[in-house]
């Protein structure tokens, strides 16, 4: 796997920067365009390399303020067809779907955790599907609530901002999560009540619903189903693969139950109402910890690998 770095830098720092990229371990490609920057003016240098070498040599660069003077972007090209880029690939340690650029992750996480009117109606359309469902026993309303939620993006970035200390992060992600579930409740709490004396639904409609009645009894399945879902969430966001089918994995523990207690309040069902916020709560938390479990262990692997230094006089054996 390999990545592509574009790096805008001062004509000052050039020539540091091109030292650096060429003793990196899994360097494959350096280009300079001198001149090529117009704002700020300087250098643009262009560097493949394996995706795996990628953190580390970002952290040589944000030593020399690149992020401050100039920028650094990371890309992903489609296709690289190259003998060195090849060689760069094996001389890397580590596997390139396994490696973790963290400004990435924070990034990507950080995109999509945000409290915006996008976030808002599509959690608030989820739990009214997911409310439709709960009071029909309909689980493919359900299943498509689960599709629509949005929720991963917080779940993650929280994740995220815990494990590397982003306040901004954080604050961001629970500011997300504690206003788009009560409004997402309460939008499908005015459905509900308006419902009702229209006759779209009887009241004793809970105590029909055998496909729902996983929502409102708490278990440790529950929290396993979480951590599980938690766990396949964080591991989408390293490897960079697609969100969508993770998206309703998730969804599977969080937007049921939260619909599932504004139905039960207006219902009157407190008791069910009780259980089924429990089980929202603990699976939140537990999609959490167990993000934040991948990331910690990723780290520490990360922390294990020997010096490049090594590594370097290792693929030099290698290659007599």
């Amino acid at each position: 796997m390999i990545v592509q770095l574009r790096i805008c830098v001062p004509g000052d720092l050039s020539g540091v920067v091109v030292e650096r990229c060429a003793d990196h371990l899994g360097v494959a490609e350096i280009a300079v365009d001198k001149g090529a920057s117009v704002m700020p003016p300087g250098d643009v240098v262009q560097v493949l390399l394996a995706r795996e070498s990628v953190e580390t040599l970002m952290e040589k660069l944000q030593v020399l303020d690149i992020h401050k003077r100039g920028s650094i972007s990371v890309n992903l090209p489609d296709l690289v067809l190259s003998d060195r880029a090849d060689r760069a690939e094996a001389e890397a340690p580590g596997e390139g779907a396994d490696a973790v650029i963290w400004e990435e992750v924070s990034r990507q996480s950080g995109e999509d955790s945000r409290l915006t009117w996008s976030f808002l109606a599509f959690l608030v359309l989820a739990t009214q599907l997911a409310a439709i469902g709960i009071v029909t026993d309909s689980t493919i309303a359900i299943v498509g609530a689960m599709a629509v939620g949005p929720e991963f993006g917080p779940l993650a970035a929280l994740a995220v901002a815990l494990v590397r200390r982003e306040r901004r992060l954080g604050r961001d992600a629970a500011l997300a999560l504690g206003v788009g579930f009560p409004v997402a409740m309460l939008a499908a709490a005015l459905t509900a009540w308006l419902s009702v004396p229209l006759g779209l639904f009887p009241k004793d409609a809970l105590d029909h619903g055998s496909a729902v009645e996983f929502i409102y009894h708490p278990g440790p399945y529950s929290l396993i189903v979480a951590v599980l879902a938690g766990t396949a969430g964080m591991l989408s966001v390293i490897s960079r693969r697609s969100a969508a089918l993770i998206g309703v994995f998730i969804s599977v523990t969080t937007v049921p139950a939260a619909g599932f207690v504004a139905v039960a309040l207006v219902l009157g069902e407190y008791q069910k109402a009780a259980g089924s916020a429990l089980q929202l709560f603990l699976n939140l938390v537990g999609i959490v910890v167990s993000g934040v479990g991948v990331l910690l262990f990723y780290r520490v692997v990360a922390k294990r690998r020997p010096p490049e230094a090594t590594l370097r006089r290792k693929s030099a054996g290698t290659r007599r």
